[in-house]
């Protein structure tokens, strides 16, 4: 299989890289090898590659940012997607967005379907909704995978900024009312992988996160409870239970985010990520590398 696969720089591509089969080939771009707000330079690239499958794990992710830069968020989120889901329609690829918990408002009371109405509280979640209809619009086959919490040894996430506070300081705080489910890119990775490898194309929206939700607060704990556990000197702060009124930020973040997995489950036995098994790996090989 042929695969062209943009946000390479991400902690999902870097992941897909390492466990896609040895016998497929990548093209792995990244903005300055592909600008996929291009649709020309998106149209060259898959006529030139003829790939099996696109995966799509760019995105604009400065959540904060984009409330006063939507037009670049939009751009990136919502206009290059289409130009990525046309031109593997046109290609007869297949087509794998990567989206997320932000399209919803977080004010469920249970883990949110695939079906349930969009309601996107933040511009950010705003410009991934209009990924997702843009995708769907140019490419009815377009495959979109909604996450949360990615975590992983590469880049920047929440395990690796915890990690470099508590050598850096403590008390710390961490937040205690809002609710999500930690994701391990790894495991997506290989959901991806598994989906790809169906002899019929996937199509529509699906879920895919961590079988066990937490608060900001308790993930913090699990990640400070791994370290000890892998290195007793590790320097475990105090840490205390805030509320996100505590801690504004210019862009609302969702108060419950907990996605309901059961559909990719039921239809192809993916089951959650079990994201506690790889934060102990996570962060015993960031701890090995000095974070």
């Amino acid at each position: 299989m042929r695969i062209l696969l943009t946000g390479s720089k991400s902690q999902l591509a870097h992941c897909l890289r390492d466990r896609l089969p040895e016998d497929w080939e990548t093209i792995a771009t990244d903005s300055a090898s592909l600008d996929i707000t291009d649709a020309d330079a998106v149209c060259n690239m898959v006529k030139s590659f003829q790939p099996d499958a696109i995966v799509n794990t760019a995105a604009y992710t400065a959540v904060d940012k984009a409330e006063g830069d939507a037009a670049a968020a939009f751009a990136v989120n919502a206009s290059a997607v289409y130009n990525l889901a046309l031109a593997a329609h046109r290609a007869h690829a297949r087509f794998i967005h990567i989206s997320t918990d932000y399209v919803f408002d977080g004010k469920g009371k249970r883990p949110y379907q695939e079906s349930d109405f969009t309601n996107p509280s933040n511009v950010y979640g705003q410009s991934k909704t209009a990924g997702e209809l843009l995708a769907l619009s140019a490419n009815p086959d377009s495959l979109i995978l909604r996450t949360s919490w990615l975590f992983s040894e590469y880049g920047d996430n929440f395990v690796r900024t915890m990690l470099n506070l508590a050598r850096e300081r403590s008390p710390l705080s961490a937040i205690h009312n809002q609710t999500g489910c930690p994701t391990y890119a790894g495991d997506l990775s290989a959901a991806i992988i598994r989906l790809l490898q169906q002899s019929n194309p996937v199509r529509g929206i699906y879920h895919y996160v961590g079988g066990k939700s937490v608060s900001w607060y308790e993930f913090a704990q699990h990640i400070f409870q791994a370290a000890s556990q892998q290195q007793t000197s590790f320097p475990i702060p105090e840490l205390t239970a805030v509320s996100d009124k505590e801690y504004p930020t210019a862009a609302p973040r969702p108060a419950y985010s907990i996605l309901d997995c059961r559909k990719i489950e039921n239809d192809f036995g993916i089951k959650p990520s079990d994201w506690q098994k790889a934060l102990a790996q996570v962060v015993s090989k960031l701890l090995s590398s000095g974070y």
